[in-house]
């Protein structure tokens, strides 16, 4: 995988307290390199998901692009998409919780409405068959105040739990990759990003 930003140089601190200006703006310049990769890294990730089968009748990468295919189909917004696209990204590492880790790489780059929805999607999921595993399938009621629990529900009924079809005519990931990379292109609100930028870096994803 390609890195994006490394100079070659480094700071030379031991520790914070003797950085300098220099030494932070080098790091800053690295940091929004590094940063414009972020993509690329989320592809490959996705990438880990193909095979991944786990019982299902269709592999985890192929869930996803199916989540993302009914999303997009029923003329739902790119960012919205991306999220259908991303929502079991965490599988891998997050085996436990792995709509944290979707909506953690997600908040930057989407509305508040649809990184809850990523984040809670878990429980929702769970109304269509935690009850064969002892779990109560309920579990979704303690959001109901939520005000986005409605669309929650319904990304989860119409999109997550209708995705697991061997023979719906699924889009593939190359037909979302420009859309992942558009949704981010730059973080909606990143004081970090700002900061850094203030010293020159300029951040850019490539198309």
């Amino acid at each position: 995988m390609e890195h994006h930003g490394e100079s070659g140089e480094k700071a030379q601190f031991r520790s914070m307290t003797e950085g300098t200006q220099e030494d932070w703006s080098l790091i800053a310049h690295d940091y929004v390199g590094f940063a414009s990769g972020l993509p690329d890294r989320v592809m490959a990730h996705l990438n880990l998901l193909n095979g991944d089968f786990g019982g299902f009748p269709i592999d985890r990468l192929t869930h996803s692009l199916q989540t993302a295919t009914r999303a997009h189909r029923d003329g739902r917004g790119e960012s919205y998409v991306v999220m259908a696209l991303l929502h079991d990204i965490g599988d891998t590492l997050g085996t436990f919780n792995h709509p944290d880790i979707a909506a953690a790489i997600l908040h930057p780059f989407v509305s508040e409405e649809e990184h809850w929805i990523c984040k809670n999607h878990g429980a929702f999921q769970g109304y269509y068959y935690f009850h064969y595993l002892g779990i109560d399938r309920n579990v979704r009621e303690k959001h109901r105040d939520n005000p986005y629990f409605e669309a929650c529900a319904e990304f989860c009924e119409k999109y997550d739990q209708a995705a697991f079809d061997p023979d719906y005519d699924t889009l593939p990931l190359s037909f979302f990759e420009p859309m992942l990379r558009r949704v981010m292109a730059r973080p909606r609100n990143d004081m970090a990003l700002k900061a850094m930028e203030a010293t020159g870096a300029k951040y850019s994803v490539p198309a």
